[in-house]
This record gives C-alpha cells, structure tokens and sequence, in this order.
C-alpha cells in the first residue's frame, strides 16, 4: 500500500483536540474504545450517530445554549431533520472569550498600513454599533447589508447585527452597483453599511458613485453607514459616518440576544455564473455547531492563536475568517491583491503576524513555487490550508521543501451551502499528495454512480446522506421550498446531491474532479478536468489553463484546452509537450483535440474556472445574460471567449 507524504506523530494524535473529545464520547456516549486515535473510526461512529456525535460537540466545546434543548435531532430525513429543538443561543456570545488587552483583529493593506484592535474593543465596538441599529429600528429578522472591502468595520456590523438577532448579508465593494443588487436587493435591507473604496495592485479605486447607485437600486434601505474604507473618498451623500454611529450606539454592555438555534444569521449568495445568484439561508446553532467543529477540531485552533485565510467578503471564506473569533483567537484580514507586487506577499504577512493557520488558494502556492521566491521562517506557522479548486501533488511537494514535515497542508473542499467542509484533513489523519485526506466529522459521504448505487475507487457524484447542522435553513424568497429541492434533492430522492464529481478511495481520502455540470465526457468516458490542470499547469510553457467539452450536433465532441503562454512558449514544441504530459499523467483520454492560446482564464471572484459559463458562451451565450459579467473581476477575458465564439461556431 502506498505510504502517505505526510503522517501526525504519535505524540500528536495523542494531545489532539480531536483525541480529547474521542475519549469523552468513550466516556460519556459508548463509542468503542478502539476509536481513540483513529479518526476513521470516529468519523464512521460521527455518521452512525449524528445526534449523540452534534450534542457532544456542542457539550464539549461549549456551544453555549441558554435554554437546553429537548432532543438533539428529530426528523426522519434530511429535508424534515430538526436540530437541537428548544434550544436557544446566539452566535456572538463566544466573542467573550477573547482576552480584554489581546488583538482581536488585524488588518493588513497592500501598501503596508497595519491596524489592530483588542477584543476590549471589539465588543465595545459590536455593543455599540448594535445599539445604534436599535436606536434606528432594527429589529429581529430585519436585514442590514454591507458593500465592504475586507474590514474590520464589516466585522462589527457583522457581529453586532447577530448579537441582536437581525440579519447579515453583504457582498464586496468590487462588485459594480447592479450585481450588488442582485444579490442584496433580494432581502428588502433596513439599514446599507458601505464603504467609500479600496486598493487593488497599486491602483485605488473610488467607489462613492457605485454605493450612491446600489442605494439607489434599494428602495427600502432606510439608513445608510458610510465607512472611510478609502481615506479622501466622499461615500454616499447624507450617510452617517461609522464614528457617528458608533457614537449614537452608546456604551451598552455586550450582551448578545438568545435566539432560537434555526433563527437566521446570515445570507450566503451563489456564485451567479448561471443565473441571478439564489439567496442561502443559515442558523445561528448549525453554523456555531460547524465552526466549532470544522476550526476547533480538523484545524486544532485554540485562543491566543493567529489565523489569516486570504478571502474577500465575497467568499465564505470571509465567514469562516470571522468564525476564528469564537475561539479568543487573533483574525487576521488583507486588503488587496494577494499575489502584488510577487507571490512572497502572503508569506510575508504570515511571518510577520506570527501565522500559526494559514488559508489560501492552489493558486497562490502553485504561483510561489513557479517563482522560485525565498520564503520567510514563519516560525510559528503549524498549519496550511487550501481550498477553491482541487490541490495538485506539486502544491504539497513545493510546501514540504520549503518547510518540510513542520507544516502540513490540509486541502479542504466544502461551500458556500454549509459554510464548512465536507472533507479535509484533521492533526491525526496523514496527508496523501493530490488527495484530501478524508471525509469531516459528522458528513455522511458517498460517491454515487448515476443509478445511485455506491463508488468505492471510481469517480462519480459526491452525495451526503444524513443530515448536517448547518444545511440550509431555506432558500430566500422560496416559500414552498421548490428552489431548494431542485438545487440539492432532484436527482437523488432525499439524498444530497452537491454538484460535484469525486472519487472516495479505499483508504478513505477523496479526489475531488471539479464541478459534476462541468464534467467532461468523451466517447462516454468521464473525464475530470482536474486530472488535466494537474499534467497542464506543472509545464514551465504554462501560466494557466482551462478545458472544456462540448457535444457537437452532428455526434462529435469537441474537447479544447485553453492556455495562458508563459514567456517560455514555444510554438508546436509547447503544445506537444503538452498533449505528451496529459497522455503520460492522465491518460490519452485526456488529450485535448487542440490547443488554443487565450490571453487570461476567467475565475470567479472566489478563484475557480469558470467552466460552465465558458462552455455556455462557446455554445452562443452572452455573458451578461447568463450572470458570468458581474461574478468575475475579468469581463474582459469572458469577452474574449465571446469574441473567439463567434469566430469559431461550435455547430
């Protein structure tokens, strides 16, 4: 059997957190005793008893519940699964943690200004803010939305509309006004909380104008907060200033509100590269009960400790980057573009902030290792986790050279759906190159064959089969549940279908393949477009690249690669190095039908491909029509494929 790249030490899965809470369950539930120290085991007892598993995670890490709940699940599937019935709780109240005089948050700008605040004033800041939303009318359920750049004004608001039991939702400041309305205009928002600009790769971008028209596009926002994000803008015209309504809040003591564990905390958007992006609703408990396991668990991180994961407010991410602060732990945010002026740019801020967890993209590690950079010690960095699209091998090899057995790196592959993980590593799980080493505690996953019958070693479409905490509560503006259903529970009957190919090995990692809508299929052979990138993107000739498949009218298929040349190109000798490395690493199979040179490889504003809306472009779409323009900050590349489709009709 082929041995892992990297494994825990003895001594580690020992003094885990996650060992620690395996012999409370031998103590406290009658999980066998064997399963100590074998996160195999665990996580198959975890799936067997979901309820027993989510109630000693919410007993051991102290999830906080102030009236105790009558049953920790009822329901008979997924889609009528009850959490936690009676319980109330609210998802602020672990901000106490955080010592008084610690850094709460850290926010770094990409031209070096460096802010820091303690929890002291964190809570003063949420206790405030809140205060201020009630002095104006808010109240449970109503909605306050921010159009923010990564900052830790977006933190308080956050914090402080879930302390009162209202409603969160934001988008980046980069969106331009009409794909921020698509998303927040949705929700019928009392109160904007915007920002006035940001800095990106050494440009400042002013965006008073965009938040006066997305304002404009928000009838109901009866108050507007403007944020100084970007210092001599003027924001929005007759906004009160984000000291003025720190100032109006008072000084209120924090004291967040109990609300019901299914009470809505935030709403999540799709990505909108198909289609106007669908509202996702989540619970304060289920996504309380998912960050405690997901940060406190598989990513071991406790109070005192550093974490930065590079993400916009675009991104989960970002909610997870906040989720750091239930634990008394020290967010770090960056504001800017994470790869300017070089790749070193992240690994330098992890150093300098004492980094000990470390989230970022294959990107930008593929992207460092490509430049050859000289990374720093980054002494106290023990963790490195990426996500956003699959990991390939040469990721985990570049980082393994630079660091060697000191840090390992957990890939991790979730969403925007449950704001958490499906799979990823853990500190007692090896590390398997090109592979994410399993399945998290308490997601019952399965890897489906189209008939529904279970894959063990083949690819097929990743399934969850029990129900999770912090599934969706609803989709917003879906009273009958009809968007939902058709998102999740369509193809499979009470059965969770995510969208995504994968194969579950033998041994228990997960390969993931890319997107299921996305999947190649040549001569009824299905291909994962991850396998190709993986052969593709190790070549010196290219800088990025992206596949597609197309079923032509008259039965053929049509299978192109797209590449961004490097300076190293060689015309004919590059694209035959190219079709050599995809035979060799993947299979003939593999092989693209051609070749085709591409100034820039669209992504969305969370980094992945954008190969559904390309493929719907090449097939005669406009990309405006499909969303695609407003979920990238690179138009101009998807009018380059538009352009190219019209050049070269697929049919």
């Amino acid at each position: 059997m082929t041995q892992p790249q990297w494994s825990p030490t003895p001594e580690a899965i020992d003094t885990a957190k996650i060992t620690e809470l395996t012999r409370w369950f031998v103590a406290h539930s009658g999980l066998d005793p064997a399963a100590v120290g074998d996160y195999g085991r665990l996580q198959e007892w975890s799936v067997a008893q979901p309820g027993a598993f989510w109630a000693g995670v919410a007993e051991f890490l102290d999830a906080g519940f102030v009236d105790q709940p009558t049953a920790a699940l009822t329901g008979t599937g997924i889609r009528d699964a009850e959490w936690f019935p009676g319980a109330t709780v609210n998802f602020a109240d672990r901000l106490r943690l955080g010592a008084p005089s610690q850094p709460a948050v850290i926010v770094e700008y990409e031209d070096g200004r460096v802010e820091s605040h303690t929890y002291e004033a964190l809570r003063g800041d949420v206790a405030a803010f809140a205060g201020y939303l009630r002095s104006v009318g808010v109240g449970r359920e109503d909605r306050v939305v921010g159009y923010l750049p990564n900052s830790y004004e977006g933190v308080v608001a956050f914090y402080a509309t879930a302390s009162m039991g209202a409603i969160w939702s934001q988008t980046g400041i980069d969106y331009n006004a009409p794909a921020a309305a698509d998303r927040l205009g949705q929700l019928d928002a009392k109160v904007l909380v915007s920002g006035t600009g940001y800095v990106f790769r050494g440009a400042e971008f002013d965006r008073s104008a965009e938040a006066t028209e997305l304002l404009a596009l928000m009838p109901t926002v009866e108050h507007t907060v403007s944020v100084p994000t970007l210092p001599g803008a003027a924001g929005v015209d007759g906004a009160v200033s984000w000291a003025e309504a720190i100032a109006a809040g008072g000084q209120p003591d924090f004291q967040p509100e109990p609300v019901p564990f299914a009470h809505p905390l935030w709403v999540l958007f799709t990505s909108g590269t198909t289609g106007k992006p669908k509202g996702i609703v989540h619970g304060h408990g289920g996504v309380l009960l998912e960050q405690l396991k997901s940060l406190a668990l598989q990513s071991e991180l406790t109070a005192g400790e550093t974490f930065f994961w590079y993400t916009t407010p675009n991104w989960m991410m970002w909610n997870i980057q906040v989720s750091s602060l239930l634990f008394g732990a020290t967010a770090v945010l960056y504001v800017g573009d994470p790869i300017y002026p070089g790749p070193e740019k992240l690994w330098q801020l992890v150093d300098r902030h004492g980094v000990n967890v470390f989230g970022t993209s294959p990107g930008q590690i593929l992207a460092s290792a490509a430049a050859g950079i000289d990374v720093p010690e980054c002494a106290e960095l023990r963790l490195i986790s990426s996500t956003g699209s699959p990991l390939p091998a040469a990721a985990n090899q570049w980082v393994r050279s630079v660091f060697g057995d000191r840090v390992p790196v957990n890939s991790v592959s979730g969403g925007t759906d449950i704001v958490g993980g499906f799979v990823g590593g853990s500190p007692i799980t090896p590390v398997w190159d090109g592979e994410i080493s399993a399945r998290t505690l308490g997601v019952a996953l399965e890897v489906w064959d189209d008939s529904g019958r279970p894959l063990i070693d083949e690819e097929g479409e990743m399934v969850i089969t029990q129900p999770l905490p912090s599934m969706p509560l609803r989709f917003w503006n879906d009273p009958d549940g009809s968007r939902y259903h058709d998102a999740y529970f369509s193809t499979f009957d009470g059965v969770w279908r995510q969208g995504d190919w994968a194969t579950l090995t033998s041994r228990g990692t997960v390969i993931m393949h890319g997107r299921s809508d996305a999947t190649l299929n040549r001569r009824g052979i299905r291909l994962g477009s991850a396998e190709i990138y993986a052969a593709v993107e190790e070549l010196p000739d290219v800088l990025d690249s992206l596949v597609i498949g197309i079923d032509r009218t008259d039965g053929g298929y049509w299978m192109p690669i797209f590449v961004v040349p490097s300076e190293s190109w060689e015309d004919g000798e590059s694209e035959r190095r190219i079709r050599e490395a995809v035979a060799t690493r993947a299979s003939k199979q593999h092989v693209p039908d051609e070749v085709i040179l591409t100034p820039a490889v669209p992504r969305t504003r969370t980094g992945k491909k954008m190969e559904v809306p390309i493929k719907r472009i090449l097939l005669g779409a406009d990309p405006a029509a499909i969303g695609s323009i407003d979920s990238t900050d690179q138009p101009e590349a998807l009018r380059w494929f538009q352009s190219f489709a019209a050049d070269h009709p697929v049919n």
